[in-house]
């Protein structure tokens, strides 16, 4: 269905819409639960003796933006209104977009737990230890970020592993926007899993892509050693993590670390490898094989801290670089490490742009339930575009893709959306148009609804993860699979004799393509970075817009090498 590239992020409250009686109430409830997962509250740090300075990020010159925003105002108005004979396929969605959400803010729920409370209890109680969460509101400046692929590790046939038993998104840290990835050792001991290594690689390869600083929380027990076969040897398993540290040094993309806790094995190169690493007295520690294997190895037993603690790497091998005797202290000292990038110092610019003309609460009732309950696009582009405005091209050719130019908060985006299926004329105007945008430096947002009618293959991979995109996530009711299971032949073939054997493995694998092509089975295994909800979508796409275009602003070194350590 309706796949926005676009990121999660809390989003205000929209207008009331009349169509909408149920919707606010749903809302309301998400909205406490979401910010309980993404808010970063003022008060986490008053008192702390931790005073900020806000950071700000710089923008495009003013009379840049000034242009845009008069020449938006000449677009045309797209006409949003839903008509009633739509009303019946509205109220369905609605329906249907109700259950997704519910169920969306359920698992959000198990994920703000982590590895559950007794886990938290032992970690910030016994191991005197702060939640990763926590962590989190020391480390990022006093506003919401974006969480990428929170719903990662649910359901694997290993076990569920909440949000993969790490976190990443994308946050401000003194004003620059940073990928940030921190280990959540209250899910299963901290250890490494399959889905964990590939959600770290995902974040790496958002930071190379769009030149944002990396920042690493190390708490880590290695690998999950029963695993090993599927998260150590090849290519992109554990170890390309490492290399992509050395490559995103050789890029001169800044990456800073901080040891919170046990670093063991693979988990102590990623603190070695960053540029500059803090760690932290009595929890840091880092080691390739800890105190129970020397007392095997040799017979002597060493006690963790005179093995790899912080005084030991601070003073004497200088694997750190900063001691800290506070996790409050380490994180107050890579927001000052961030301070010394050399960032064009521009201030940001509140940039003006319109609303749209209609409540982005009504998405949910276009959100499609099934391809059956399909509305026009436009329908959606003008709860999402500044002001409702869009200059569309070749309107009136291959009209099953609608393709254009509109603002988001300000930023002018070229879109293409799916309208039916896609026809050969689609295609060619698609293929047009996105030449238009890559010659004019333009970001491109795609709106994918393939919906094929028959059960024949059909390619749903317009924009997914083949063709890298910057950010790629679902609407809640998203289904992404070669095929309509519904659709599959029920008819047995002539001369066949075993029909009811073929109709029982029919409907398993109905039931399987069923189960494996939703939005919440998807995002698990992070074939996408996440699901975000309709009626937060603009805003979200226009945090996207800035994050990509904050390389503009650094002043890459002439240096030629990376960062050694020697």
């Amino acid at each position: 269905m309706w796949n926005p590239a676009a990121l999660c992020c809390r989003t205000a409250a929209s207008a009331r819409s009349p169509l909408l009686p149920r919707s606010h109430t749903l809302n309301r409830v998400f909205g406490r639960e979401y910010d309980a997962l993404c808010q970063q509250p003022a008060q986490g740090v008053q008192g702390e003796g931790l005073g900020r300075t806000p950071g700000v990020l710089p923008c495009r010159s003013v009379s840049s933006k000034a242009k845009y925003r008069q020449y938006a105002q000449t677009y045309p108005v797209l006409d949003g209104r839903i008509l009633s004979v739509y009303r019946h396929v509205f109220e369905e969605n609605l329906r249907n977009s109700e259950a997704v959400v519910k169920r969306y803010s359920e698992l959000l729920e198990m994920v703000r737990k982590g590895g559950g409370d007794k886990a938290i209890w032992r970690h910030t109680q016994r191991n005197k230890k702060m939640f990763v969460r926590e962590r989190l509101k020391l480390l990022l400046d006093h506003e919401s970020f974006l969480e990428l692929s929170p719903l990662a590790g649910l359901n694997m046939p290993y076990g569920d592993v909440p949000a993969a038993g790490c976190l990443t998104g994308i946050g401000r840290i003194c004003g620059v926007w940073c990928v940030f990835m921190a280990n959540d050792a209250t899910v299963k001991g901290g250890t490494i899993y399959p889905i964990g290594v590939k959600k770290q690689l995902r974040a790496q390869e958002i930071a190379m892509q769009n030149r944002l600083v990396a920042v690493y929380l190390v708490d880590s027990g290695g690998a999950f050693l029963p695993l090993q076969a599927e998260l150590f040897p090849d290519k992109s398993h554990g170890g390309r993590v490492f290399y992509n540290e050395a490559i995103m040094s050789a890029m001169r993309i800044p990456q800073v670390a901080v040891v919170c806790g046990s670093c063991v094995a693979g988990g102590a190169y990623v603190p070695t490898m960053a540029e500059e690493t803090v760690i932290i007295d009595k929890i840091g520690t880092l080691f390739l094989a800890g105190p129970p294997l020397v007392k095997a190895a040799t017979g002597e037993y060493v006690s963790p801290e005179d093995l790899g603690g912080a005084r030991l790497h601070s003073h004497v091998s200088g694997c750190s670089d900063h001691f800290a005797s506070s996790e409050k202290e380490a994180y107050e000292c890579i927001r000052n490490v961030i301070s010394t990038l050399n960032y064009d110092p521009l201030p940001e610019e509140a940039v003006e742009h319109d609303s749209p003309l209609y409540s982005p609460d009504e998405l949910l009732g276009l959100a499609p339930r099934d391809y059956r309950c399909t509305l026009p696009v436009k329908l959606i582009l003008s709860r999402l575009l500044d002001g409702s405005r869009f200059q569309e091209f070749k309107a009136n050719y291959g009209m099953t893709l609608v393709t254009g130019f509109g603002h988001v908060e300000g930023h002018l985006v070229g879109i293409v959306a799916n309208n039916g299926e896609l026809s050969h004329d689609a295609s060619l105007k698609g293929s047009h148009f996105v030449q238009l945008c890559s010659q004019r430096s333009i970001p491109i947002l795609f709106f994918q609804n393939t919906a094929p009618q028959t059960a024949e293959p059909t390619s749903t991979s317009q924009c997914g993860r083949s063709f890298s995109p910057n950010f790629l996530f679902l609407w809640p009711n998203a289904r992404v699979a070669l095929v309509d299971s519904r659709h599959l032949s029920t008819v047995p073939q002539a001369g066949d004799s075993d029909h009811g054997g073929e109709e029982a493995e029919l409907k398993e694998l109905k039931e399987k393509l069923e189960e494996e092509s939703s939005a919440f089975y998807s995002s698990a295994r992070l074939w996408d970075d996440g699901i975000i909800l309709p009626q937060n979508t603009r805003k979200v796409i226009a945090d996207c817009l800035k994050i990509t275009e904050q390389q503009k602003y650094q002043v890459v070194s002439p240096c030629q090498h990376p960062v050694m350590r020697m």
